[in-house]
């Protein structure tokens, strides 16, 4: 897996650039996750990219499946976009990898559309703990592997507040999406305030 893994990186690099720090985190029972930090910026001004290495190393696996196939199945890594130097999104890192570890815990498969809940701020002050998962394909193509193995997808992760998890639960992840884009919301922006939901 560390040659799987070297090609995500490799995919990674050359979608965002360099990474100027990375942290990795094992947890009990689980194979080790990192976590890349990539400086970057748009017209907006400087923005921070993180993403997760070793969420693909193995395939997600159908949680009603008798036995996990060790090669077929959903492979995936986490991106999270923000903007640089307005809260301490450093931080951000061992919840990241949680979230990266969370389908050899709990046996989820993470796709577009879910929402996956930290039960915590994302990092200090944050006003997320959860994440909807968005479609893949616009920042980090997909990396294909060969037969039989999935692609490696790379979802990028939209912050939300409580009050936008909740909606999100009861309206579903395209009408969040439609009103965010409605109402103009910077999901960049690590300070925002939940989106008018009424």
């Amino acid at each position: 897996m560390a040659d799987l893994l070297a090609l995500v990186e490799a995919r990674l690099r050359t979608a965002l650039g360099e990474p100027d720090a990375r942290a990795a985190v094992t947890f009990l029972g689980t194979d080790r996750i990192e976590v890349l930090r990539f400086p970057a910026s748009d017209e907006g001004g400087a923005l921070v990219r993180y993403a997760t290495l070793g969420m693909a190393a193995q395939p997600m696996a159908d949680p009603t499946a008798v036995v996990a196939d060790p090669v077929r199945g959903p492979r995936a890594e986490l991106v999270l976009t923000v903007r640089a130097g307005l809260a301490d999104t450093d931080k951000v890192l061992r919840p990241l990898a949680v979230l990266a570890a969370t389908p050899q815990v709990e046996g989820l498969v993470v796709a577009p559309g879910a929402s996956l809940d930290l039960g915590e701020p994302l990092w200090p002050g944050a006003p997320f703990g959860s994440v909807l998962v968005a479609e893949p394909g616009g920042l980090v193509a997909d990396l294909e592997l060969d037969e039989p193995m999935d692609p490696v997808r790379f979802l990028p992760l939209l912050p939300m507040t409580a009050n936008e998890a909740a909606w999100k639960r009861v309206h579903g992840a395209a009408a969040l999406q439609e009103r965010w884009l409605a109402r103009g919301t910077d999901l960049r922006d690590p300070r925002r305030s939940s989106v008018a939901l009424d």
